[in-house]
């Protein structure tokens, strides 16, 4: 009885503070603007099945496709066991599914193949990262925390997957041992670690035990470590995938404020709706962008796929679009980090622009959209980059003198041309 009360304890402190930190992201994502990306849902769930549950934009580089699917899969469906975990761990109980009878052994024998795929990829993971030093891993933005965080998960997982199997090969060899005509499970894997246990079965009922609180407590530990870990992908890459931008790659939406002069010069009857706020240009700070640009700051995998592809990185210029959405994310939890301080925002002295994303950053993207292509949750980072572009244009009037020189130009002769209309053709002359 004290096991299941410690236990319930345990629990219900993990599941607290998981709603407790939830609820802060969700507080955080909703400081963004409002946007809409309810249309077409059918159109939505099929782009979150294909992209989030089929992890179709990871087979473009197959061998990391694979191992990330082991994992992905593994951990998912091994912690389906979780529930059995849970039941035990509150009734006292010893594999509260073990009257499923053969399809408990067929389930048994599934996770324990899973942990095997899960600790082999976690293994290759981690050489990837410390010993080949993959070259997408590395980069100014990714510190010593990101480059830790990743090695955490990974050693945790080896962790977790290891103790389950431990745990199912103690049990097993107990089972043997006290009723060896009735075996409870199947232990195809874990079945080959039996001689490297103890005869004794005190020992081997510490050995179960340990093994038992450790995973059930590790899995909690890691659920509530997730909102500080890029690992947050985990959870977030469903919704932030249906609620993915279904318009053409390249497309920009039209800034309301914009549109209303427009239509009011056009129209001298048109009234532009009134509203107690001025209408800002652009993004300056975390507040001008959308709730979806601030979603996916949080989905960030940080792998590095948009900048292994960005031009502008690849010829050595400034830009990292994976460095604009950790920025993002960073300045995020710092606005947030102020407002449970306070109980609201107040001006700091601080914006995303210039504080955490220079001007020589954004100024050096091509909108090629190679970034937004190359994610595998669908994160936009263009967006981000041109609203940040339209403010220093739009606000203050900024803009490099290529670009002042194109609108000029734009302006006096209706093209980025700095020859007259009338001049156009002159060039047919000399034919």
């Amino acid at each position: 009885m004290i096991g299941q009360i410690i236990f319930a304890i345990i629990l219900l402190t993990a599941i607290a503070l998981v709603t407790y930190n939830a609820r802060k992201i969700i507080r955080n994502i909703k400081l963004g603007k409002p946007t809409d990306r309810s249309d077409q849902p059918g159109v939505r769930w099929r782009t979150m099945l294909r992209v989030a549950f089929g992890q179709s934009k990871m087979a473009k580089r197959p061998v990391p496709f694979v191992l990330h699917l082991f994992v992905y899969l593994g951990f998912i469906i091994i912690n389906i066991e979780m529930l059995e975990i849970v039941i035990d761990g509150l009734a006292g109980t010893h594999r509260a599914f073990s009257s499923l009878g053969a399809l408990y052994n067929l389930l048994i024998a599934c996770f324990e193949w899973l942990a095997l795929s899960v600790l082999l990829g976690c293994v290759i993971f981690l050489l990837r990262r410390n010993i080949i030093h993959v070259k997408r891993f590395f980069g100014v933005e990714m510190t010593r925390w990101p480059r830790t965080d990743a090695n955490l998960i990974l050693l945790a997982e080896i962790a977790l997957m290891t103790a389950f199997l431990s745990m199912n090969a103690a049990d097993y060899k107990l089972q043997l041992q006290i009723h060896s005509t009735s075996i409870t499970g199947s232990f195809p894997i874990s079945s080959l670690l039996l001689p490297l246990l103890p005869e004794n079965p005190d020992s081997l009922r510490v050995i179960e035990r340990s093994c038992w609180w450790f995973h059930i407590v590790g899995v909690l530990v890691f659920l509530n470590y997730l909102p500080y870990s890029k690992h947050l992908h985990i959870v977030l890459a469903f919704p932030n995938t249906y609620f993915s931008n279904l318009k053409p790659k390249g497309q920009f939406t039209n800034m309301d404020a914009v549109t209303h002069e427009v239509k009011a010069m056009l129209d001298p009857s048109y009234a532009p709706p009134v509203s107690d706020q001025p209408a800002r240009f652009g993004v300056k700070d975390i507040t001008d962008l959308t709730w979806k640009n601030l979603l996916d700051a949080y989905t960030c995998t940080e792998c590095g796929r948009c900048t292994a592809v960005c031009p502008a990185n690849i010829t050595g210029k400034l830009l990292s679009p994976r460095k604009i959405m950790m920025d993002t994310r960073d300045r995020m939890v710092e606005v947030g980090k102020q407002i449970d301080k306070n109980g609201s925002f107040t001006e700091d002295g601080k914006s995303l622009l210039d504080n955490y994303i220079s001007r020589e950053e954004l100024w050096a993207c091509t909108s090629c959209n190679a970034c937004t292509e190359a994610c595998p949750v669908n994160i936009n980072p263009l967006e981000i980059i041109m609203d940040m572009r339209r403010y220093i244009v739009m606000e203050e009037s900024q803009a490099p003198s290529s670009l002042n020189t194109m609108f000029a130009n734009v302006e006096n002769n209706g093209a980025p041309w700095k020859y007259a209309q009338a001049d156009r053709v002159n060039w047919r002359e000399g034919l």
